[in-house]
């Protein structure tokens, strides 16, 4: 009688013990479980969201690229781009400087005697792109009383294109230009015309730059 109940007992406890074991390999930990000390946690599931509503980041934050317009800042930055991109620093083939391309003749009419020094600084730069400007709107200013807003060749006349065309070709050979209603032109040594400046410096704002005979660039310490 004391053997049954001790199979019995033995019976009870090996059914149990496959029950729970049975148990436990039901449970599946999913890949997001992570253990602490053998206990597995669960993280939260993400939710799954739809993105397709939401816009490319470059139609979101578009690059800022201020335009000038037809400022005078806007006209001696596109002067300074067609003559050298731009480049301060640049001497071209036939030894024009800097960014608006200056010859050393006509950087001495203006007051800047040492080239290298001009070739170094664009704040001197700028500056003497201003006081030659001045000087050639004095020299020029009949002319554009004269011829503002009319057309010749096709090309409608500004201000600002003589300025430009004074600045590529000197204020003597605009005179011509303008005078011969554009029969007597000018090209450089690039093949650039006079004309061409007229049209391409058009109807920007010049009205900061006064004429002045005596221009000259002021050097500061």
């Amino acid at each position: 009688m004391r053997k049954s109940i001790v199979n019995y007992i033995v019976l009870v406890l090996i059914i149990g013990v496959l029950v729970f074991s049975s148990f436990k390999s039901n449970k599946t930990i999913k890949a997001n479980d992570y253990f602490v000390d053998d206990i597995a946690i669960n993280t939260v599931e993400p939710i799954e969201t739809s993105f397709d509503h939401i816009l490319p980041l470059e139609k979101i934050y578009k690059p800022f690229s201020p335009t000038l317009g037809k400022s005078f800042v806007g006209f001696k930055e596109a002067l300074g781009f067609k003559e050298s991109r731009g480049d301060y620093f640049i001497v071209n083939t036939y030894g024009y400087l800097g960014k608006y391309q200056f010859g050393k003749e006509t950087l001495k009419l203006i007051g800047i005697h040492n080239p290298v020094h001009f070739l170094k600084n664009p704040e001197l730069q700028e500056k003497a792109f201003l006081a030659n400007a001045e000087r050639n709107k004095w020299i020029l200013r009949k002319d554009i009383k004269r011829f503002d807003g009319k057309t010749i060749n096709g090309v409608r006349i500004t201000e600002s294109g003589i300025l430009a065309a004074a600045h590529l070709a000197g204020p003597g050979n605009v005179k011509k230009y303008l005078r011969s209603l554009g029969a007597d032109g000018f090209t450089d040594a690039y093949g650039t015309s006079i004309q061409y400046y007229i049209k391409k410096f058009s109807g920007y704002d010049t009205s900061k730059v006064q004429p002045n005979q005596k221009a000259k660039v002021t050097l500061t310490a």
